[in-house]
């Protein structure tokens, strides 16, 4: 089962990662984490590495199979996971397909999904943004639970050509009021960024347009710094990339794989100081690889006695 007291040895960190694993903890408890249909079957036994109803996100991509995505989804169930499989809008060409697939994840044991627009530019069929996915009622009639929706602090170029963040916020002011008319119970997880001055700034943007939903902060997962500039690039992350441009103008660190130490510093700061704030969880983008992200995990929590412990799902 998973162990969370390993520690990190060699090279003079050890150190480090004790006081870190003492910083850690409170906000690492309860971290969700992303696997991918095509990735997964390298994992022998999910088990063994991540706690006990650790929430597990399908990333569902354009090209995969949706026998594959069903499969993992049933998979990590059967493991004991809280499984939340993508729904991405612009890949579905109609209700039909919509309702097939969560019957399908339904039947595989998922009861909450992750409704995002989609990889494309251009939707394949009727539905174009994740709010078109809610107002098809299907979820509640197939027995989905708990519905996440994506959050970009730093803005998205897709949502908003001109830079502002004006339809991305009133698409979250109207899965909030989604949210309020119905009792469906929602969050917001966020793409990934790696400092925490934008996300507060942007959770005051979010409580001055009345939308209270709890967030689930992205962070990405340790990787090669080459690695992590591509994916940030890829993603469009905002401002918070001159973490890593930082970083790049010193050669020495190309050699060093990117840790999220500095906004977990900052998240930490902010929620000693805003015991309010919507900032609820962290989530795990492992870009550099799931094993890798589980072992920073690892490395940077409180040692404990308990084994396979239970993180709280918000």
């Amino acid at each position: 089962m998973f162990n969370i007291a390993r520690w990190i040895t060699g090279n003079g960190q050890q150190e480090r990662g004790i006081e870190a694993s003492r910083s850690f903890e409170d906000v690492l408890s309860g971290f969700s984490i992303e696997v991918m249909p095509r990735t997964a079957p390298k994992i022998l036994d999910f088990q063994t590495i991540l706690p006990q109803r650790t929430r597990i996100y399908v990333a569902h991509i354009a090209g995969t199979p949706i026998e594959d995505m069903v499969s993992t989804v049933a998979r990590l169930t059967s493991e004991g996971f809280a499984v939340m499989p993508h729904i991405p809008a612009r890949l579905v060409d109609n209700k039909n397909t919509l309702e097939n697939w969560l019957r399908r994840y339904r039947d595989a044991g998922a009861k909450q999904a992750l409704l995002v627009a989609g990889g494309i530019s251009r939707p394949v069929g009727d539905y174009d943004s994740s709010l078109a996915l809610l107002d098809s009622g299907l979820f509640d009639r197939y027995g989905f639970e708990r519905l996440h929706i994506a959050g970009h602090p730093e803005g998205n170029r897709d949502i908003d050509p001109d830079g502002s963040s004006n339809n991305a916020m009133k698409a979250l002011i109207d899965k909030q009021n989604f949210s309020d008319r119905t009792g469906c119970e929602m969050a917001i997880v966020t793409q990934f960024a790696f400092e925490i001055e934008p996300i507060v700034a942007w959770e005051r943007q979010l409580r001055d347009a009345g939308v209270m939903l709890p967030v689930h902060l992205g962070i990405a997962g340790p990787a090669k710094l080459q690695t992590m500039i591509k994916f940030a690039v890829a993603c469009g992350v905002g401002p918070s990339i001159r973490v890593l441009q930082r970083r790049a103008k010193d050669v020495a660190n190309l050699l060093l794989p990117y840790e999220p130490i500095e906004i977990l510093r900052g998240l930490q700061a902010h929620l000693r100081a805003h015991q309010d704030s919507q900032l609820s969880q962290v989530h795990i983008f492992p870009l550099g690889g799931l094993q890798r992200s589980v072992d920073f995990v690892q490395r940077y929590t409180e040692p404990t006695d308990a084994v396979g412990s239970q993180p709280g799902l918000s």
